[in-house]
C-alpha cells in the first residue's frame, strides 16, 4: 500500500457551488484523515469568464475543466472536484476520476413565483433553462411556452426570475439543496418528466493516474453503485459522440446486481423523439450503456442528431 500523502491542494471553480462541492470533499478528507492537511485552490475558469455567451460556440462545457486539470498537470494541485455532468469524454491524458462519491438528487427542478406545476403555466409563459436536453423535453409537452437562454451561476439565475425576466426557471435540483436554496424550488420534475443529463448530482474527484497515493486516499470516497451509473450514463453520451450541444439525457438507476439505463434524444423543438430503456447486469455497466445508445439509434437519434448538426443553433 502507497504512503498517503500528508498534504493535498483541492483544485476547484470559485462559483459558489463550486466552492461548496470543494469544502464537501475537503470535510470528508478531513473526516477520514484528521491529520491531512488540505487546502482549496480556487480558479477561474474560461466557461467563468464567458457565462454570458452560449458554451457550444466557445468551445463546451470542457472549458470548466481546463485550467483545473493543467494544474494537475503542473503539480499545483493533487485533485479537482468536478461536477460530472461537466467532465468531457476525454480526460487529459494521464489522468482519471480518482472517486465517484454518492450521488445528490438528480432530478431537474421546477422554480416559479407565479404558478405551482409546469402544466399551470399560460400559453407563452417565458421559462428560462440553460439546457437543450431540459428545452427539448419541455418543448415536446408544452410547445406554446417561450423557452428562453438562461445563463450564469446558481444564485444569478434565481435573481433573473425574481426580477421578472422569466415566469418560471428550470434548474438541477441538487445545486438548488447545496447552495441552501431547496426552499426556491416549487416543484421537483420527476425522471418520467424530465430525465436528466449524464452524470447530474454526481460529483467527480480528478487526480493523475500516476498517483497512486491519492488513488488509495481517495477510495473510501467512492460509491460503487453512483460510478457504476455514471459510466453507464457517459457510455450513452460517447458512444452517440454526443456533447453539451446536443439534447441528450441518459439516467441510471442501480437495484442491487441489476442497472436500469433510460436515455433520450429529442429535437429541440421536441417534435421529433428518441427513447431507450435498457437493464442489465451493473458490473457490466458500461455495455448496458452502449446498448441504450444502440436502442436510441434504431429509435431514431441519428436522424435527429444528424439534422440537429445541420440546421440547429445550439446551447448547453
Amino acid at each position: 500500500m502507497p504512503t498517503l500523502p500528508s498534504r493535498i491542494v483541492i483544485a476547484t471553480r470559485e462559483s459558489a457551488l463550486a466552492l461548496w462541492q470543494a469544502r464537501h470533499i475537503e470535510a470528508r478528507l478531513r473526516a477520514l484523515y484528521p491529520e491531512l492537511d488540505v487546502a482549496i485552490s480556487g480558479m477561474t475558469t474560461e466557461g467563468d469568464r464567458k457565462l454570458g455567451v452560449s458554451l457550444a460556440k466557445v468551445g463546451g462545457k470542457g472549458l470548466f475543466v481546463k485550467e483545473l486539470e493543467d494544474a494537475l498537470a503542473r503539480g499545483d494541485a493533487d485533485i479537482a472536484v468536478h461536477s460530472m455532468k461537466d467532465v468531457p469524454m476525454d480526460l487529459l491524458p494521464g489522468h482519471v476520476i480518482g472517486a465517484v462519491p454518492e450521488r445528490a438528487d438528480p432530478r431537474d427542478a421546477f422554480l416559479s413565483n407565479v404558478q405551482r406545476d409546469l402544466a399551470e403555466l399560460p400559453p407563452g409563459a417565458r421559462v428560462g433553462t440553460s439546457s437543450l436536453r431540459r428545452e427539448s423535453q419541455l418543448r415536446a409537452v408544452r410547445p406554446d411556452l417561450a423557452v428562453r437562454p438562461l445563463r450564469g451561476n446558481v444564485p444569478t439565475r434565481v435573481r433573473k426570475l425574481d426580477e421578472g425576466e422569466f415566469d418560471a426557471i428550470i434548474l438541477a435540483a441538487a445545486g438548488l439543496k447545496r447552495l441552501g436554496l431547496a426552499d426556491r424550488i416549487t416543484r421537483i420534475l420527476g425522471t418520467n418528466e424530465c430525465l436528466p443529463a449524464v452524470g447530474q448530482g454526481a460529483l467527480g474527484i480528478e487526480c493523475r493516474g500516476d498517483r497512486a497515493d491519492l488513488l488509495e486516499l481517495l477510495r473510501p470516497l467512492g460509491d460503487e453503485a453512483t460510478a457504476a451509473a455514471v459510466r453507464a450514463e457517459r457510455a450513452v453520451s460517447r458512444t452517440l459522440g454526443a456533447s453539451c450541444t446536443v439534447p441528450l439525457a441518459a439516467y441510471a438507476e442501480v437495484s442491487g446486481p441489476e442497472i436500469r439505463v433510460r436515455a433520450y434524444v429529442g429535437a429541440p423543438d421536441g417534435t421529433r423523439i428518441a427513447r431507450a430503456d435498457v437493464s442489465g447486469a451493473v458490473d457490466d455497466a458500461e455495455r448496458v450503456g452502449v446498448a441504450a445508445a444502440e436502442e436510441l439509434r434504431h429509435a431514431g437519434a441519428a436522424d435527429i442528431l444528424a439534422g440537429l448538426d445541420r440546421t440547429t443553433p445550439v446551447r448547453r
